[in-house]
């Protein structure tokens, strides 16, 4: 047993009826770490959140949380805290009569000042005394945030935490999550937003249709070792035609839809290339005024990652065979497995 990870699963398993939602699935997790969970729909993120909470049981494998073995539902340890699928909340109670609630339950002072620290840490306390009925999707997940950090957790638990958010709310959680890590609690999030996974973790684990298809780092996953497609424009864009078309490696899109007025080029190249490409047009006297992925490297390494096994990605690490449908199709796992 590795004492120093907050999450040490191996092999973990588990099966509604016919389906399998996960497929011998590896997960570390240190503490002071913000880990992403990240995946297409029915790839049996939610299923591994559940059995991180306690909510259910693994079918089969070894799970051990905060250097203790699980072997049952709600058998884990103290120090966890998060939700899935959305916090459970008393629609009809106050934000902090939710929160008071939550206290009481667990034995406490419900007048403690940490109900009121905890909102305040969320940006909610300007409505602390509203019903709950009344908040939006991203108020709700919000106070579901100051829930769990009432419990001071070890190691928390967030299925899409930044779902509903507006910019203020979204700056106050990824603050929250990040000053947690730093403190050293383990965060484990599941998320669909890549700005997000991006911005608050360090490793990531991709999961397609119940597989582990790549675990590690975020800087290998979204590394330079493939090419993407790139918006080019510059002060000359017939001119940087000509010198893209000629730069070795630089392959230049015929179809420039969306680029308005046609001074936008799409170009795809991998990273030396397209510094090639820079410095020519640099030497030839053209601005560059922007030059932007089209699409994010994460992102495009994780729709590559997700696709059947006919799109593998060079230089990306992959465990299992990363292949879509092993054992059933997507729609039946979509059906079953969030």
């Amino acid at each position: 047993m590795d004492s120093q990870l907050a999450i040490r699963a191996r092999g973990i398993t588990k099966c509604f009826g016919d389906v399998v939602a996960l497929d011998g699935v590896d997960l570390d997790v240190a503490p002071g770490e913000t880990h992403g969970l990240v995946g297409p729909n029915g790839a049996g993120k939610t299923t591994l959140l559940g059995l991180l909470l306690g909510l259910a049981v693994a079918d089969g494998g070894s799970l051990e949380i905060l250097g203790r073995p699980v072997g049952r539902a709600f058998e884990g340890p103290g120090g966890v805290a998060g939700f899935v699928d959305g916090p459970g909340l008393y629609p009809s109670l106050t934000a902090r009569r939710n929160l008071a609630a939550l206290v009481a339950l667990r034995g406490g002072d419900t007048r403690s000042a940490a109900i009121d620290d905890a909102l305040g840490e969320v940006g909610l306390t300007d409505v602390a005394d509203d019903r709950v009925r009344g908040f939006s999707l991203g108020m709700r997940q919000r106070l579901g945030l100051a829930a769990a950090l009432l419990t001071g957790p070890r190691l928390l638990v967030l299925d899409e935490p930044s779902n509903g958010l507006d910019p203020a709310g979204k700056k106050h959680v990824h603050g929250v999550l990040t000053r947690l890590a730093r403190q050293g609690t383990a965060v484990v999030l599941s998320s669909h937003r890549m700005d997000d996974v991006e911005a608050l973790c360090s490793d990531v684990t991709l999961l397609a249709t119940g597989r582990v298809v790549f675990s590690g780092p975020l800087a290998e996953l979204a590394d330079e070792n493939r090419e993407l497609d790139y918006r080019l424009v510059t002060s000359d864009p017939v001119r940087a035609r000509r010198l893209a078309d000629d730069t070795p490696a630089i392959h230049v899109a015929d179809d420039t839809a969306g680029c308005q007025g046609g001074e936008a080029l799409v170009v795809r190249a991998l990273v030396p290339a397209l510094d090639d490409l820079v410095a020519r047009l640099v030497h030839a006297g053209i601005a560059l005024r922007e030059l932007t992925p089209v699409v994010s490297p994460l992102e495009a390494a994780f729709l590559a990652l997700t696709e059947p096994a006919t799109a593998r990605v060079p230089g990306v690490r992959q465990t299992g065979d990363g292949t879509a449908g092993a054992r059933q199709t997507d729609v039946q796992r979509q059906e079953a497995v969030s």
